[in-house]
């Protein structure tokens, strides 16, 4: 499976997820697709218990025990991302190497994707003799007035 996993296509659209799925003989529920859907539509990392009221209040009936079930089989496969936190669990849509944004002030986590300039990683793999293959790095601030997305626009 590590093999797969290192060549298989980026997920990068609800359309990619649900392809992996059919790809690795995944079952596509109505509430599998309800889950993914859900997560490619909000673009943020959320725990179960928000993505079973979010659900329902759009009018899809699920079960706790769905929720969590689901989630736990498309981390597992690889098929949307699970970030474990002191407070819990949290899932995401984008499940290929990526780095966070933690904001401090409002506890959310924002994907990014940076590329470290080739020295850095030279310079890495010099110091540790590691062969960097894949990273990610977690970058934690507060937000400030004057770096919110609103105003860079």
């Amino acid at each position: 499976m590590h093999a797969e996993a290192a060549i298989r296509k980026p997920i990068r659209s609800l359309e990619d997820a649900l392809d992996h799925c059919q790809r690795l003989g995944m079952r596509l529920s109505k509430q599998r697709r309800f889950i993914l859907e859900l997560l490619w539509q909000e673009q943020e990392h959320l725990s179960a218990r928000e993505i079973y009221d979010r659900l329902n209040q759009q009018g899809k009936e699920i079960g706790h025990t769905s929720v969590y079930q689901n989630l736990e089989a498309l981390s597992a496969q690889g098929v949307i991302e699970c970030v474990d936190r002191a407070d819990g669990r949290l899932y995401g849509n984008i499940s290929d190497p990526h780095s966070h944004v933690n904001c401090l002030d409002t506890n959310q986590i924002m994907d990014v994707h940076i590329d470290l300039p080739a020295e850095l990683l030279q310079q890495i793999e010099q110091q540790t003799g590691v062969k960097i293959t894949s990273y990610s790095i977690n970058f934690y601030g507060y937000r400030s007035t004057a770096a919110t997305p609103e105003s860079a626009v």
